[in-house]
Order: structure tokens, then C-alpha cells, then sequence
């Protein structure tokens, strides 16, 4: 199931959330050398070679169901130069099995939503799919060969569809939907409606509305204004609190069920359009919040997906006291098409094993495995950002 390998509980009160959402990279300075960092080694044979000249295109989601296999999500944008080359989209869905293998692909583009983004299988193990454009999520059996349910509509979105006309008012249509998050507990569906509203909109199982919170802002509880994708992701922990990844904002906010704020997480204030806390201009990337895995026992860490620095962010929930937010401990990544680089990571995903997966759009167009092996001090490494850094590629033999 997505998202969900072990759990641990440790976060702000509510009494300071305000206080934790500007401090610039508290994070950083809290980390403690005594804390190891989880080591993720890129297997860079992990998916094999795409058959029938296919090309993804962008890869705009990614999901890991019971048997983790790995769905990824394929926009199947075929460029001018590709076309002259003979090279074909692929189709919607590709089934990965755990050795990269393709096991099943299927899908229709003029059926499924438009601009494919996110994804999550429920625990009859069917699978909800999501798009960044239009107004609908669907709900898919396993193999796609039949589809369950749609709440929204492809075509129309709840008001005029985009960022700029976010309404934040239908209670059975959506605007551009990020990301969805399915609560184990009874089948209620949460959405990050984030590229044209900005909520948090729930429906039960069957796609009835029950509730929603959100607005355009930078105070607790709000959602960027500008820029696209707030909110981008939601993951519903085993604490049974909802984790919302405000990218434009560079933070990740943590909601109950009934949308009360419960804290605020930064992560690399100042990397998004909006400036650091001491006045500095934002770096007016596309931000560093997008996507989230849990990660160890009890969900120890917290693994955050940074598409403005092209960075995997490690979270320590286990250094968390009191009012203080989790730490960053470490990172791996960098900007670039070798592997264990990225060129616009997306999503990420984590198996039963604890395998990571990520998902890059844009230009980066692909899927990569990182096996943990082990860990590594926090002293003693490279730093980038302020953060401990390593490089994710195996040792030399």
C-alpha cells in the first residue's frame, strides 16, 4: 500500500505552529551527528529496457500495490524528433514487477484523466488514479480492464479549470487534482485538489462529498496562491493524520482527519517562489515539498521529494521533541540524467522491503529503484544545503 512501511509519532504542538513555520531550515540545526542516516543505493538496472520502441514521457505518478509491483504513470508525450525516430507512447499504466520486468500495461487516454498524476491502490488492491488536468480522479481495477468509479468529470472542472479561477466550492467535481490518499481505516478517499483549487476535499468510498479545508495563503493551514500544485500530495500516516505537501510554500502540513492543523513541517524555506524568513527572495524553483514516503520502523523517517533542488531529504521523526519539527539528517540526489540524479523528481514510493521508488517528469522522463544498504554517520559527510549529503551509487569493487 502506498506510502506505508513502519511509523512513529513525534510532532509540534499546536501552540507553535506559527513559530515552526518560520524557522528558516530549523531543521538543519537541529539534526544531532549521533543520528545515522539511512544509506539508498541505486540498482541501475531497475526497470529494464521499455519493449516495442515506447517512450513514457513523462512519468507523472507512481504506485507500489501488495504484491510491490510498481505502477508507473505514463503522459506518453512523443517529441517531433522521437516521432521522425519511430518511437511510439506507451501506454497509460506500465506494471513493473520487482526485478523491472513489465508484467501488464494498459490504459486509454481518451478515458483516463488527463495529464496522469498520482496514484494509490486501495485494500482490495484496485487502484485510484488521479490527473493534473480536467476535474476527475477514477477508481480502476488491478489489471484496468474495468473502471469502478469516477468522481468529477475528464473534461470540466469545478469553475473555469486552472489555478487562477480556484473556486474551492463543488462538492462532486474537482480542479486539477494532485494527488489522492485512501484511509484504510473505512475507504474514505482524500484528494489534493492543488492545481486549480487549493483544499483538501474528502468523499467516502462510494464518491459521496463528507468534507474539505484549505484556502489560498502562507498562514498555517493555507495553501500557496501561486505557482501550481498546492496542495500537491497527501499520505495518510499510521498515526491516522493527514500529511499535505504545500510545495509552493515549502513545507508539509499535518491535518487530522477532520482538517484541524496539528503542525507544520519546513523543508528548505526559500527555494520556491516565496522568500526565506530573513527577507531573502525566494530561488523561484518549482519548490522543494512534492511528494512523501514513509520509511523504517514505525515509520521512523520521512523521505521528501525535492524536485526545486533535485534532492531526496531524509527526516529523522525520532529526534522530534517537543515543539521542535523532525530534522533533516541527510540527502542524496543532485541535478542530472546519470543515475541517482534527477531531472524533475516527481513522486516517490516505497515497498513492503523498503525499496524506494522515484518518478521524474519533465525532462527526466523515468523511473529508478534505490535498495537501503545499511547506514551512514552524519559526520564526516559532504553537506549540501546545510543538510549531510551523500551520492546514492554502489561502492567501487
Amino acid at each position: 500500500m502506498k506510502r506505508q512501511f513502519g511509523f512513529s509519532v513525534a510532532f509540534l504542538t499546536l501552540s507553535l505552529l506559527t513559530a515552526a513555520s518560520h524557522q528558516s531550515n530549523a531543521q538543519d540545526k537541529q539534526a544531532k551527528p549521533s543520528s545515522d542516516i539511512p544509506r539508498f543505493v541505486v540498482d541501475p538496472y531497475w526497470p529494464k529496457p521499455l519493449p516495442n520502441r515506447w517512450v513514457t514521457g513523462e512519468v507523472g505518478g507512481i504506485c507500489v500495490d501488495r504484491q510491490d509491483h510498481v505502477f508507473g504513470l505514463n503522459r506518453a508525450v512523443v517529441s517531433p524528433v522521437q516521432k521522425i525516430l519511430g518511437k511510439t507512447p506507451a501506454p497509460p499504466v506500465i506494471e513493473y514487477d520487482q526485478a523491472g520486468n513489465i508484467v501488464n500495461s494498459w490504459g486509454d487516454p481518451e478515458v483516463m484523466p488527463k495529464t496522469l498524476h498520482g496514484c494509490i491502490f486501495d485494500k482490495d488492491d484496485n487502484i485510484w488514479i488521479g490527473g493534473s488536468a480536467g476535474g476527475t480522479i477514477q477508481k480502476w481495477t488491478h489489471d484496468g480492464k474495468k473502471l469502478l468509479l469516477q468522481i468529477g468529470d475528464r473534461n470540466n472542472c469545478d469553475g473555469q479549470c486552472g489555478e487562477a479561477s480556484s473556486i474551492n466550492a463543488s462538492k462532486t467535481s474537482l480542479n486539477q487534482p494532485a494527488d489522492i490518499a485512501i484511509d484504510p481505516a473505512n475507504g474514505d478517499v482524500y484528494v489534493a485538489d492543488g492545481y486549480g483549487n487549493h483544499r483538501v476535499v474528502v468523499f467516502n468510498s462510494k464518491g459521496q462529498f463528507l468534507r474539505q479545508w484549505g484556502e489560498k495563503g502562507t498562514g498555517p493551514g493555507q495553501f500557496a496562491a501561486a505557482g501550481a500544485g498546492h496542495p500537491h500530495c497527501v499520505v495518510i500516516g499510521d498515526d491516522s493524520l493527514v500529511y499535505v505537501c504545500d510545495r509552493g510554500n515549502d513545507r508539509i502540513e499535518v491535518f487530522d482527519k477532520k482538517g484541524s492543523l496539528k503542525s507544520i513541517i519546513p523543508i528548505k524555506l526559500g527555494t520556491a517562489y516565496s522568500s526565506a524568513t530573513d527577507g531573502t527572495p525566494g530561488a523561484k524553483r518549482i519548490a522543494s515539498a512534492n511528494d512523501l514516503a514513509f520509511w523504517g520502523p514505525k515509520q521512523r523517517y520521512m523521505l521528501i521529494d525535492d524536485p526545486g533542488n533535485e534532492q531526496i531529504w531524509i527526516l529523522d521523526r525520532s529526534l522530534a521533541q517537543g515543539s521542535s519539527p523532525p530534522p533533516i539528517i541527510g540527502g542524496f540526489g543532485g541535478q542530472g540524467r546519470n543515475v541517482a540524479t534527477f531531472i524533475t523528481v516527481h513522486g516517490i514510493e516505497v515497498d513492503s522491503k523498503g525499496n524506494l521508488y522515484t518518478a521524474e517528469t519533465i525532462e527526466g522522463q523515468r523511473l529508478q529503484k534505490f535498495v537501503p544498504t545499511g547506514t551512514l554517520p552524519a559526520t564526516g559527510l559532504p553537506t549540501y544545503l546545510g543538510s549531510p549529503h551523500y551520492d546514492a551509487v554502489p561502492d567501487k569493487k
